[in-house]
């Protein structure tokens, strides 16, 4: 540890014996090891307090022109410039986005398909010949079940 105490070393220390005193409050240390604990969490303290801040990553640009990317038959994405007939899956297992992300990520329009026109309307054209998206028909009334056969009436025998 360092000689001269800044104001940011004082700190660090401060950190330091605050972490240091947590960890030993709760778990059984023996003496011995107690130095070798404060010089780790001082020396990973301190490497925290320098290392740079993320900056957010600057707005790259696609790999095809946007007005480019929808063609009849195919999506090309504008992450990595391949062609997809549907993008939905390719974005979110490779880049982990959804629609919605890629979309806005891009400045997009939120009408800005996911799927080739062509594709789509191959879809959809199947979908309408086995009868998808149509209301299911009325069901037929039942004919009113057959009157039941009257009951016969007992016969006794009167016995007097």
């Amino acid at each position: 540890m360092p000689e001269d105490l800044t104001e940011s070393g004082a700190d660090l220390l401060a950190m330091t014996a605050d972490i240091v005193s947590a960890y030993v409050s709760n778990n059984p240390l023996p003496v011995s090891e107690l130095a070798r604990v404060i010089s780790d969490t001082y020396a990973a303290v301190s490497k925290l307090q320098g290392a740079p801040q993320t900056q957010p990553e600057e707005k790259s640009a696609p790999a095809v022109p946007i007005k480019k990317s929808v063609m009849p038959d195919f999506i090309i994405c504008l992450e990595d410039g391949k062609k997809f007939k549907s993008l939905k899956r390719h974005i979110g297992t490779h880049y982990n986005l959804t629609p919605d992300a890629y979309r806005s990520k891009w400045s997009l329009p939120s009408d800005y398909p996911m799927v080739a026109p062509n594709y789509a309307a191959e879809r959809s054209r199947l979908a309408k010949a086995i009868g998808l998206g149509r209301k299911a028909a009325a069901p037929e009334p039942e004919a009113p079940p057959a009157p039941a056969p009257a009951k016969r009436r007992k016969i006794g025998i009167k016995t007097t």
